[in-house]
Order: C-alpha cells, then sequence, then structure tokens
C-alpha cells in the first residue's frame, strides 16, 4: 500500500465515525484530499470528532453546497463575490498547492521531461500526437523519445484541477483559449477521462506513453514521472515545494475580493507555473449551526496545527497573516 493510499485510509476511518456531537460533513475538490484526509485523522486522535469529506471534485462540491447537503464545499476554482453574494456564502483559501505534468514513459525519469504551457496546450489540442515531435524534442534534446502514439489523460468530471489546468494553458496559448477555454469542465479536443486526481493518477500510471495533469501530492505519493516545467521567465523549474512558495509569495490576499484569487503563471524565475488554492464555501445563515461551529473549529485547528502536516504532502500552509484575516472574515460572515 503506498503512503497516499495509507493517508485516504486513514481519512474514512475518521469520516466512518458519527457519534459526535454535530458531523462535520463536506464534499468537493480532489486536490487536497490527501492533506484534508491527514488533518481529518489527527483531528479525530485529537478531539474524538470526526470528518466526513466526500472527494468529488470541485463541480460536485459546489452543488452539494449549494443543495444544503453538506456542512461546507471545497473548490479549487474560487467563486465570485457575486455567486457569493447570490449563494449566501462565505468563502476562504485554506490551502495552496501544485499542478503538475505526469506522463508515463519507458526510460524516463521524474523532473527529467520539460514541458513549457505552449507545448501542453498542443498536446491538449492534439496538435502534437507524438513523443518524438519536433516540438517535445527542442524542450529536449537528449531525451530518449519514443515514436509513439500520445496518450492524453484529462479529468472527466467537474473539477477545480482542470479549472486551473485550463486557466493556465488559456494565458499562454491564444488558440486554447480561442477554442477551448477555461472552467471546472470543458470540451476537450482529444482525451481519455478519468474521475479525480486520483482516476487521472491512476490512468497514467497503468498507460504507456499517456501523460496527464494531477495535484503534486498525487504524483509524489503514487511515485509518478512528473515534469519539469518552463515558466513566465523562461526559467527551468522542478515541481518543489520552494517553486511552488514562490509562485504563492507573489499572492496578495487581502486585495482579493471574496479571496478569488488565481496563481497561476505567476511572476518570478523560481516560480511554478501552475500553482493554486483551494477554497472552503459555506453559508452565512448555516442551516445547522452546530455542524457550522463544529466546522469552523476543525479548520481553525488545521491552520493553527496542520501546516507541517501540509507541507510533508507538498502543500503550502496559508500565511500567518492570511489565516488572521480569514478569522475575521469568520467573525464578520458566519453567523453561529
Amino acid at each position: 500500500m503506498n503512503i497516499l493510499k495509507t493517508i485516504v485510509a486513514a481519512g474514512l476511518v475518521a469520516a466512518s465515525t458519527s457519534a459526535f456531537a454535530a458531523d462535520i460533513t463536506g464534499a468537493g475538490a480532489t486536490f487536497p484530499f490527501p492533506i484534508y484526509s491527514k488533518w481529518a485523522d489527527a483531528y479525530k486522535k485529537e478531539t474524538g470528532n470526526g470528518l466526513n469529506y466526500q472527494s468529488i471534485g470541485s463541480g460536485g462540491g459546489i452543488k452539494q453546497i449549494q443543495a444544503k447537503t453538506v456542512t461546507f464545499g471545497a473548490t479549487d476554482m474560487p467563486l465570485k463575490v457575486e455567486q457569493l453574494d447570490k449563494d449566501g456564502f462565505s468563502q476562504w483559501p485554506m490551502v495552496m498547492g501544485a499542478i503538475v505534468p505526469v506522463v508515463n514513459l519507458d526510460g524516463i525519469k521524474p523532473g527529467e521531461l520539460v514541458f513549457d504551457g505552449k507545448t501542453l496546450a498542443d498536446i491538449y489540442l492534439g496538435k502534437i500526437t507524438k513523443w518524438d515531435d519536433a516540438a517535445i524534442k527542442k524542450l529536449n534534446p537528449k531525451a530518449a523519445l519514443p515514436s509513439e502514439a500520445i496518450t492524453v489523460v484529462r479529468r472527466s468530471d467537474g473539477s477545480g484541477t482542470t479549472f486551473n489546468f485550463t486557466n493556465y494553458l488559456s494565458k499562454i496559448s491564444d488558440e486554447w483559449k480561442t477554442k477551448v477555454g477555461e472552467g471546472t469542465a470543458v470540451e476537450w479536443p482529444v482525451g481519455v477521462g478519468a474521475k479525480g486526481n486520483e482516476g487521472v493518477a491512476g490512468n497514467v500510471s497503468q498507460t504507456k506513453n499517456s501523460i496527464g495533469y494531477v495535484e503534486y501530492a498525487y504524483a509524489k505519493q503514487n511515485k509518478l514521472t512528473y515534469g519539469a516545467m518552463v515558466n513566465s521567465a523562461g526559467k527551468t523549474v522542478q515541481p518543489t515545494v520552494a517553486a511552488f512558495q514562490a509562485a504563492a509569495a507573489n499572492a496578495d490576499w487581502s486585495k482579493a475580493p471574496g479571496y478569488y484569487l488565481i496563481l497561476t503563471n505567476q511572476p518570478g524565475e523560481a516560480s511554478w507555473p501552475i500553482t493554486a488554492a483551494t477554497f472552503i464555501l459555506m453559508y452565512k445563515e448555516p442551516v445547522d449551526k452546530a455542524a457550522s461551529t463544529e466546522a469552523i473549529k476543525f479548520f481553525k485547528w488545521s491552520f493553527e496545527k496542520g501546516g507541517k502536516m501540509a507541507e510533508e504532502l507538498d502543500y503550502i500552509p496559508m500565511p500567518a497573516s492570511v489565516v488572521k484575516q480569514i478569522e475575521k472574515t469568520w467573525s464578520a460572515d458566519i453567523k453561529s
């Protein structure tokens, strides 16, 4: 059993327990599932309270909180203020991470293959169909690239990971922006669909000559071959915590209404180009105030005690100054 499966199993153990004062129920993004599961296990051991989190994708999380079937929704595509006001939601970022291209190619080691945004866009547009295409070879002159068809793997569900990935491609490629655009679900020109970051990771790991995109924790814990990227400064960077932090350092959350902030294609020579935050959605006037209060306790605990756990999975904890801002948002927004 790999580390990710162990983490997920621990989270499900926490999720299976309902014998506490107010159930903490949530649903949504698969992007943060590894860290939410790890936090849930530790929180259960410390407080006796569990968390039932359904890792169903950002689109599903938004639908479930709108339907009032969960205490909180989780999404990697932040909602704009107009939508928050319409639904009566409070929104805040919980943790930051990164999206990486992953491949299954014989003889290629993690971090060895280099991609840039245009090449990724052209692969997902179906314009680059073989691994030894001139564009890939130009970026990787020393790599032993096979003359094999590329199997493109993408998400089949409504996904915040997809939103950030397609947002990035739209910033880099005018053709992608015009023909496909950005969103939690798009009309993919090519590719095999898979559900969740888990599904994409599993599909790539089982399919020779494939490419996909996943949150970095899934790549690392499943021992997938991830790629390096050329960033906005034209520098080749590896997916490391330092590179994610460099991109996240540009975020000015204090000037973002409703915390609406996208972290793709950030400036800086050290920045990873597809960095993202994941967000929590809760009703300002919750149906179950006891459950809402319990959820806020969990989030507060996660900010206070979950930073090291997040870093161990290569997520970036929210800065202390932002956490203070979020705590003020809770006090102002959410009725207890």
